[in-house]
């Protein structure tokens, strides 16, 4: 190794030859950098995607699209550099410097494509493409259409360090999938499609790592295929002793099996800080399937028997049979209503154990003599009967001769230590979407019903939520539901491309369409599928304008994740773009600043200001702001003296963070792309 250092040395002294030295040196550490021992995969191997849409400008690399109708060849794979534009013509020049001597040509800028390297500086911004509005003043969940890796670079701005709970459910990688790396299909006889798998994974699982709060926790659900390297990879990016569990979920046969078939899938789960965690108040309990509904139904039949204990447990028990197959035994057992209207089974009360201290007499309360009593003694001491009896927790028989039961109530039982298998048909999920969007547009999406049971296991009723392999929205689905639930205002961050799937995207090139044309966007996952579930979800109104459900009381807003240039944010001219990033930060709740052309704006949780000769009216306005009962969690400062904007720090609140714009946006994302380099 030291002999290439010193190879690396002569090269990068001579000017002709540093540019490949630099490219050379960044290849060179990330090899230096693999672990001798574990997990060991190729990391270095540049990741890419396409901006379709994106206006092509002069030092951008691109691809040159294929011809309409045309499948893409290795030839469209091939990176140049845009050198010069002719604004008048439209035709751009191209260079491809790995070639010796470089390869120029001339390319219409309407047949180039923009292409980022997941090494090089992004400068994101969103655009909003709509809103749903019914939850007043709650905070806003959010859908991002991006490229995955960038939208995570890009809440590492607005959520560092301030996300609760991940839940994401990624590729496979079973080869029959079609999911993208490098612009290509990973094919399932690709030697390197582990490889590739692997360091896909963990340039992700590394930024989210550091979007975790020290008690947040990361739930990665994943198959058969890739389990065993993903818990490696996972106890590396994460740490062994923050494992938290191995969730089972067993779900019936699979199809493909040719042996033995155990028909599940896994949800590994990390903590940030295990430690941190341990401390936190979670509860990791759930809620007893079936007990909700049976203790309505048992409400039901008391109140149609008019209270009459006999009638309404007859009712009940009918309720019960009829409906065996949604409850566990654990719940079909409280099968019993008694004269104040509760659920209960007779348990027993005799101690296990010969125990001649528990040996008492219980009197009967209408012969007022002892009733019969085992051998061994009650189960409980004479103190803990007497206040059972107090509670009418106990069950005595028509006199004397019988014994007497404890009365266990149905509505004690509604929380369960959470189990590491769990069981739930996979069907019923493909049967709820369609219902949703009125016909069926995503094959196998995941159970909004089982993630909403995971989020309420491991987190609270105010957490962040992330997924960023949004697919079909399922998660959002399940936060907004919650929320509805039990009145929690949970904020839930979903990202998804808007990928073709393989048959669409086959079709729409054998039409002439191409990425970035609208009858192929149109198709695309998130335009789609996940777009409309959300909207429809939120609104009770489908697609096609018909009634699905009278909607939820949640606000929702979509935006597309655009790239900016960075001089134009610096000098204050993509304020527009940036604007929703800071609102996210500041909470995504209320109102936004969208314009700052008067100097200085302040909305509900935050302000900005931009024209320091406004600072005194500045902080005026957010003392009016938080004396009217606003809660302001951040000042954004535009400027680029250090002095000033130490000025303006010390004359805020203590409890309001101060940003400065556009320093901590530009110098967020070059650190980023610093380190994706290795």
């Amino acid at each position: 190794m030291s002999r290439l250092n010193d190879l690396l040395r002569q090269l990068e002294a001579n000017e002709k030859t540093a540019a490949i030295a630099k490219e050379l040196r960044t290849e060179y550490d990330a090899l230096a950098d693999r672990r001798a021992f574990g997990l060991n995969f190729e990391r270095h191997t540049p990741e890419t995607v396409e901006l379709p849409g994106r206006p092509v400008r002069r030092g951008d690399k691109v691809h040159v699209l294929p011809e309409r109708g045309k499948n893409p060849t290795q030839e469209n794979s091939r990176l140049w550099r845009v050198i010069a534009i002719d604004r008048a013509t439209g035709v751009a020049t191209i260079e491809d410097s790995s070639t010796e001597p470089a390869e120029t040509q001339e390319q219409p800028a309407t047949e180039l494509v923009v292409v980022a390297e997941f090494r090089d500086p992004i400068y994101p911004g969103l655009a909003s493409t709509g809103k749903v509005e019914r939850g007043g003043d709650k905070p806003f969940h959010t859908v991002i259409n991006a490229e995955n890796y960038h939208a995570l670079q890009t809440l590492l701005f607005t959520h560092r360090s301030q996300v609760d709970c991940i839940y994401i459910d990624p590729p496979y990688n079973t080869g029959n999938e079609g999911w993208i790396y490098s612009d290509k299909y990973v094919a399932g006889d690709d030697h390197y499609k582990h490889s590739k798998w692997l360091a896909f994974m963990e340039r992700r699982l590394l930024l989210a790592k550091e979007l975790l709060k020290p008690t947040g926790v990361i739930i990665v659900a994943i198959g058969d295929e890739e389990h065993h390297r993903l818990r490696m990879l996972m106890d590396q990016v994460f740490e062994a002793q923050n494992f938290i569990s191995d969730v089972v979920w067993q779900g019936g046969r699979k199809n493909d099996s040719r042996y033995v078939s155990n028909g599940a899938d896994y949800m590994l789960v990390y903590a940030r800080d295990e430690s941190a965690l341990a401390t936190a108040d979670v509860q990791w309990s759930d809620r007893k399937q079936g007990v909700d509904d049976a203790l309505l139904a048992a409400s039901t039949a008391w109140a149609e028997a008019d209270g009459n204990a006999t009638l309404a447990t007859t009712a009940f028990r009918s309720w019960i049979r009829s409906n065996r197959g949604r409850l566990t035994d654990g719940v079909a057992r409280y099968n019993a209503i008694d004269s104040a209207g509760r659920v209960f089974f007779a348990g027993d009360l005799s101690s296990p154990n010969p125990r001649p201290n528990l040996r008492y007499d219980l009197v009967h309360p209408h012969t007022g003599l002892p009733v019969k009593m085992n051998p061994n003694g009650w189960r409980t001491s004479r103190e803990a009967m007497d206040k059972l009896l107090a509670d009418d927790r106990v069950l005595f028989g028509v006199d004397h001769t019988s014994t007497a039961y404890y009365k266990r109530f149905l509505s004690d039982q509604t929380q369960e230590t959470v189990g590491s298998v769990f069981e739930r048909d996979r069907r019923a999920s493909g049967l709820h979407l369609k219902k949703v969007l009125g016909e069926g547009r995503f094959p196998n999406p995941k159970d909004h019903e089982v993630i909403a049971r995971w989020l309420r296991i491991a987190g609270h009723a105010d957490d962040v939520v992330l997924d960023f392999f949004g697919g079909s929205g399922t998660t959002a689905e399940a936060v907004m539901r919650l929320n509805e639930e039990d009145g929690g205002t949970r904020r839930c961050i979903l990202v998804t491309n808007n990928e073709a799937a393989a048959a669409d995207a086959k079709k729409l090139r054998k039409a002439g369409h191409r990425p970035g044309d609208q009858e192929w966007e149109k198709k695309g996952v998130y335009e789609y599928v996940t777009k409309p579930r959300i909207s429809t979800v939120a609104t009770g109104v489908r697609p096609d304008g018909s009634t699905y459900s009278e909607g939820l009381e949640q606000n929702v807003e979509f935006f597309d994740l655009r790239y900016e240039a960075p001089l134009r944010v610096s000098s204050n001219r993509e304020f527009a773009k940036v604007a929703p990033l800071l609102w996210m930060r500041a909470g995504s709740q209320g109102r936004r600043i969208d314009d700052v052309s008067a100097g200085f704006e302040v909305a509900d949780t935050y302000g900005v200001l931009a024209d320091l000769d406004q600072t005194e009216p500045f902080l005026k306005a957010l003392a009016e702001r938080e004396a009217s009962g606003a809660e302001i969690r951040v000042a954004f400062v535009v400027t680029d003296d250090d002095r000033l904007f130490t000025s303006v720090c010390r004359d805020l609140p203590e409890h309001v963070e101060a940003v400065r714009l556009y320093e901590a946006y530009l110098r967020n994302f070059e650190i980023e792309a610093g380190r994706s380099a290795r």
